[in-house]
């Protein structure tokens, strides 16, 4: 990789620290050459960072790519300013810990609440785990009995995220931003593996 590049690298990894309250190792693949980055015209884009909190959501992993990507770089400051809107490929890793810290969160207690209601009819969830590649979700009935237990499948249906009890053959979407496209989605060892588009505007 030339000193220009190396440069733009360190620039992006920058700016994707300030906007993460965490993030562990992080890797910045760039394709283009010294003279179409002076130009701000980047082919390509991948990122790949591991243990990270943006804005309180938790990831194990995201791979992130990027299309055609235009952009103006102070090489002095190391300031990066995009001049068009992007479309991005993510893949986003969750495991057992994450989706338990963020479900059972105040800041998502919303969530929690509305699988709460839609699967247990209580008020409130105080369990939710993976096991056996199955999300598990409890309520109690008092301290020491659980009032009820649910296991659901996840899935992706016409770009949306959706849970299921296939026992009671009910459903619920999990509510995300119209920009977010999700391709696929499933469970695997346990891991929560999310497949989407997104576009970011500037």
């Amino acid at each position: 990789m030339g000193i220009i590049a190396k440069l733009l690298e360190r620039g992006i990894k920058a700016l994707i620290k300030k906007e993460c309250k965490n993030i562990g190792t992080l890797k910045v693949d760039i394709n283009a050459s010294s003279i179409q980055i002076i130009k701000g015209m980047i082919q390509k884009i991948k990122i790949i960072a591991d243990n990270i909190n943006y804005k309180d959501l938790l990831f194990d992993e995201i791979e992130l790519e990027t299309n055609e990507v235009k952009m103006t770089f102070n090489f002095d400051n190391k300031e990066i300013n995009f001049n068009n809107n992007l479309t991005i490929q993510l893949r986003i890793s969750l495991s057992n810990n994450s989706i338990a810290k963020m479900l059972l969160s105040d800041n998502f207690s919303w969530i929690r609440n509305i699988i709460s209601n839609e699967f247990l009819n209580r008020e409130e969830l105080e369990v939710i785990k993976i096991r056996n590649d199955l999300i598990i979700v409890k309520s109690f009935k008092d301290k020491n009995t659980f009032h009820e237990e649910k296991n659901l499948n996840i899935k992706a249906k016409e770009g949306k995220i959706y849970l299921e009890d296939r026992v009671y053959n009910k459903s619920i979407r999990i509510p995300l931003e119209d920009k977010i496209v999700i391709r696929d989605v499933n469970i695997k060892n346990n891991i929560i593996i999310i497949s989407a588009n997104s576009s970011i505007s500037f």
